[in-house]
């Protein structure tokens, strides 16, 4: 969308809520090289190296301390920092070490909410990946876990540092477009007709820890079709609309400014692609909010073309549509329909930051809200609320049902089975506390 996108003028109502936008995390004086934020990674495989080096840029940021279950990927993140770097293949080791500001958590997301809850209580700060959990009942015990021990915790939700975002939650908080009745975005990738492939169960290398790996999860075999990255493609330790689709899900909640819906169905299934995967290969999401909207996730990996006119998400107001992405947002006026005047409802307004490395923004706002103990961009309870969206579509598509959501207390009101899959037993010797 960026190549369409330039800076014009905005309406006057626009410019007015526009003026208003601001970082939930003000920009504070950046510390010198000298005084640098010591950090710990966990996790140093594909997503753990990108976070490296988005890290590496900082000059108030200095990576201290490695810790992978992964000999293969550990070896990769080493050529990245100083040879006098810690290593660590238990992360509770890492958690031991009292040099250390900070981690960054970069594992599969079964794992998230053990080791937030364990980082927070050993005095650290925490990046973690998005999605923050694998089941909704995690992210509670986390917020909980953040809270009574007063860490900043930054989710890797890239777009809440995305001024275009920022801007344009304003604008339509305010009304700039009219009422918003439906929101939608989509992940789409023609993976027809292998997909992740097919591999049968089989020893696990020599160079991974294998038991670690699974962590609070059932035991079960190794197959190379799980580790080191298409676990994602496994419903136990992720999902498609949770991976990619809660980008989208919380950037969506931001700019409309709610919390939860109120109830969601889901449909889909193994439709076209043959491989290992124990999530669909289709599937579309619909969340009814008590406000009066709909909000819509496609997840399609049996077919790449665009589904909507424009990248990103599509925002359907009374007055405009509004098209949306990181580096920017165009909004279409709304023409009278049906036994209404046609005559356009508002001026075109399009705004545009160029491209930018969201990361980074993500980080550096990270490493700013741990001096100055200000809430990040992306917070705790804004990771939750986003991924208790994707996790409450797996649901309904599992029990076949349409979920009607209690927000406050966080149950499911209408299905007992699918309340029960809320949380699950973890494997022993791991627990939450308490």
């Amino acid at each position: 969308m960026s190549h369409k996108i330039t800076r014009r003028h905005f309406t006057q109502a626009g410019a007015m809520a526009l003026a208003l936008a601001a970082s939930r995390a003000p920009a504070a004086p950046r510390k010198p090289a000298g005084d640098s934020v010591r950090l710990g990674v966990i996790g140093t495989g594909n997503r753990g190296r990108q976070l490296m080096s988005a890290f590496l840029k900082q000059n108030d940021a200095e990576i201290v301390a490695l810790c992978d279950v992964d000999e293969t990927q550990l070896d990769e993140a080493r050529k990245m920092v100083s040879s006098g770097v810690a290593i660590y293949k238990d992360f509770r080791r890492m958690l031991e070490n009292k040099d250390l500001d900070a981690v960054v958590i970069a594992t599969p997301e079964h794992w998230h909410a053990v080791m937030v809850i364990q980082a927070c209580e050993a005095g650290k700060d925490v990046y973690v990946e998005k999605p923050l959990t694998i089941v909704v009942a995690e992210g509670r015990k986390m917020v909980e876990a953040v809270r009574r021990t007063n860490r900043i915790v930054q989710v890797g939700l890239q777009s809440r540092s995305s001024e275009a975002f920022q801007k344009l939650a304003a604008l339509v908080q305010q009304d700039g477009i009219g009422k918003v009745t439906v929101a939608r975005a989509y992940h789409v990738s023609n993976m027809w007709p292998n997909g992740i492939g097919k591999e049968p169960d089989s020893p696990p290398p020599p160079t991974l820890d294998w038991d670690m790996w699974l962590g609070p999860r059932a035991m079960r075999p190794y197959r190379k079709t799980i580790v080191p990255y298409k676990f994602r493609w496994w419903h136990l330790y992720s999902s498609q609309i949770a991976n990619n689709g809660v980008h989208w899900l919380d950037a969506i909640l931001w700019v409309l400014g709610e919390k939860a819906p109120a109830s969601v169905c889901a449909l889909g299934g193994k439709f076209a692609v043959d491989d290992d995967r124990t999530i669909p290969d289709t599937m579309e999401a619909v969340f009814e909010m008590a406000s009066g909207r709909l909000i819509i996730f496609g997840h399609y990996e049996a077919n790449g073309n665009p589904v909507l006119p424009q990248p990103g998400i599509e925002f359907r107001g009374t007055r405009g549509t509004a098209y949306a992405q990181r580096e920017g947002f165009e909004i279409i006026p709304e023409k009278g329909g049906q036994f209404q005047d046609p005559a356009p409802r508002m001026d075109p307004v399009s705004f545009s930051t160029g491209v930018r490395d969201s990361t980074s923004d993500h980080v550096a706002n990270f490493l700013e809200c741990i001096k100055t103990r200000r809430k990040p961009n992306c917070d705790i309870e804004d990771g939750h609320r986003a991924t208790t969206m994707a996790l409450l579509a797996n649901i309904s598509l599992a029990v076949r049902a349409r979920l009607e959501w209690d927000a406050e207390r966080e149950v499911i009101l209408n299905h007992k089975e699918a309340n029960e899959m809320l949380r699950y037993e973890y494997r022993a010797p791991w627990s939450l506390g308490g």
